[in-house]
């Protein structure tokens, strides 16, 4: 694997140059806030079980320090590193090695961070990890990974131009998410506050999952797919984030064909909640379930249903496999719900419509976002002095 390819490197440093581990522990128990480190690249309240720990064996982490994971990175294809921000202190596991940059007048560390943020860093540190299938990453082979380092004025300017497309992501998702809680409110006023199973109001029953919808059994040729409009588990956001543009093609054959208000979900490792109302046509993988409203089913009542927690966890009660697991389509389908009268659901349909499309909106402008601040990672390789 070749990480040179024509670009010059005249003025790129070794990582380790720039750097400088950091140990200090929590002795006194000062410090009380723990934070755990996720292999997205953030930092996240911890959940490990901390009964019976000595805390004062916990490394602290300041403002502008960086926490990383060299263990497994082979396996996960992910170094987890992340830059503390958020508050000026907090504890986290001895595991994890802290590092801070040496002299800040020659290297931002928002900018070595976006450095750590890229598809290709990740790669590079995969292909120096070793140890099998749980390859782990040697210190001093990650030290001797090179970035670019412009002069700090350019720094500077770089940083300031991702920060622009980072909050303006943040703001777009801040909105979405108050859209989605009005949109789930009235969901929950409408058919779940006051019912009871055992008095319905007239023309309710209690029914199951497949009296609403069914899977798709349309096929879509791969070759009249791009990556715009092919979905696969990979490029579905977490926790209802939606959908990317993929990043490659099934090589030959078909694939599930989905129409628009449809609503996908990724089959593998429910937990993660990967689910998206189609708004556009297209093809997804065998491990997306497209679930294909029935005639007199609203999708955008069908989609309220589909998202919440309770479903997700009913498909992983479920589900098949330990380390990758993956639900049961039978079973999936007789998830027991209320199911209202349809012209109830043709009134929540017109009011939430709305809504749904400005989240729609928002999310497809997140989406341009996120593709313009991956182009600006991958230019920092050939960013000049």
């Amino acid at each position: 694997m070749n990480y040179k390819q024509n670009i010059d490197k005249s003025h790129y440093g070794r990582i380790g140059d720039y750097i400088k581990l950091i140990d200090e522990r929590n002795k006194g128990l000062r410090v009380q806030q723990l934070l755990g480190l996720s292999i997205s690249k953030q930092f996240i309240p911890s959940v490990a079980n901390i009964i019976g720990t000595d805390m004062e064996n916990y490394k602290i982490i300041r403002k502008n320090q960086f926490a990383c994971s060299t263990m497994q990175v082979r396996r996960d294809k992910k170094m987890p590193v992340a830059l503390l921000q958020e508050v000026d202190e907090a504890i986290i596991s001895q595991a994890y090695p802290i590092f801070e940059v040496k002299d800040e007048t020659k290297l931002l560390p928002e900018y070595l961070m976006m450095w750590f943020t890229r598809s290709e860093f990740d790669r590079e540190a995969c292909f120096h990890a070793v140890g099998g299938v749980r390859g782990s990453l040697e210190w001093e082979d990650f030290e001797n990974m090179q970035l670019p380092v412009p002069h700090i004025g350019k720094q500077r300017e770089i940083v300031k131009e991702y920060n622009v497309i980072q909050n303006r992501i943040a703001l777009n998702q801040q909105l979405i998410q108050k859209l989605e809680e009005t949109a789930q409110a009235v969901y929950k006023q409408w058919f779940v506050e006051g019912i009871d199973l055992e008095n319905l109001p007239e023309g309710w029953r209690v029914g199951v999952l497949n009296e609403l919808c069914e899977y798709s059994s349309k096929r879509i040729s791969v070759s009249d797919l791009n990556l715009d409009d092919y979905i696969s588990t990979e490029n579905m956001l977490q926790n209802k984030g939606g959908v990317v543009s993929a990043n490659s093609l099934p090589s030959t054959g078909s694939v599930t064909n989905f129409d628009k208000g449809n609503i996908l979900i990724s089959n593998i490792r429910p937990y993660f909640k990967k689910i998206w109302l189609a708004n556009f046509s297209g093809g997804c993988s065998n491990d997306v379930l497209c679930f294909v409203p029935k005639p007199n089913i609203p999708s955008l009542y069908l989609y309220q249903m589909l998202e919440k927690d309770n479903f997700f966890e009913y498909v992983m009660s479920g589900s098949k496999g330990t380390k990758m697991p993956r639900g049961d389509k039978k079973w999936i389908m007789n998830f027991l719900t209320v199911i209202p009268s349809t012209e109830l659901l043709d009134r929540f349909s017109t009011l939430i419509s709305t809504i749904q499309h400005r989240i729609s909106l928002k999310k497809q402008e997140n989406q341009k976002l996120t593709e313009l601040k991956d182009l600006l990672l991958s230019k920092l390789a050939t960013i000049e002095n």
